[in-house]
């Protein structure tokens, strides 16, 4: 009797793991729109640089820019670039942008990067991740007022446009 109960809880418990893993081969995975969507996490300052932290997700797993991802569709001196962070100062009480255009100046400097593609593995391509920007050596522009901050968004490789992040104001050094 003994080792029937024994075998009885060993059946139980390997049918329980069987079930488990054929229910957890049916979940779907997360599923997001085709889009990116930033979140913004969070922003450190120091008198020579800053970090914005923030978090994406792209449903159909074209988020980033290989290399060689400068013709075609990324011809454009905008395209070449796939996360725009655009600098405001707080001027009388409005958020005023400062305007860089690359296209425009080519020697201007604007906060605009490429972030690389990373290929999704398996068979579920959404893509979620962290992408961290260091603005160095300034992360302002000198003058007579003193309250900044960035609106950040992304393009993907489908041209999709992400939302507009904020990121918290800050005060110039």
């Amino acid at each position: 009797m003994y080792r029937f109960d024994e075998m009885n809880k060993l059946s139980v418990f390997l049918f329980v793991c069987g079930l488990s893993g054929l229910l957890a081969g049916c979940l779907k995975g997360e599923e997001y729109p085709p889009q990116p969507v930033l979140t913004f996490k969070s922003m450190i300052t120091r008198p020579d640089s800053a970090i914005i932290v923030m978090e994406f997700t792209d449903g159909d797993g074209n988020f980033g820019l290989n290399q060689g991802d400068t013709a075609g569709s990324f011809d454009n001196c905008l395209r070449q670039y796939n996360l725009y962070c655009e600098y405001y100062e707080l001027q009388s009480g409005e958020w005023v942008q400062f305007a860089i255009d690359p296209c425009a100046d080519p020697e201007a400097v604007p906060f605009y990067y490429r972030v690389p593609f990373v290929e999704p593995t398996g068979q579920i391509k959404a893509q979620k991740g962290e992408v961290r920007i260091v603005i160095t050596p300034f992360y302002y522009f000198p003058g007579e007022f003193d309250t900044c901050r960035f609106e950040v968004s992304a393009v993907d490789r489908g041209l999709n446009v992400s939302n507009t992040i904020r990121t918290r104001s800050f005060l110039k050094p």
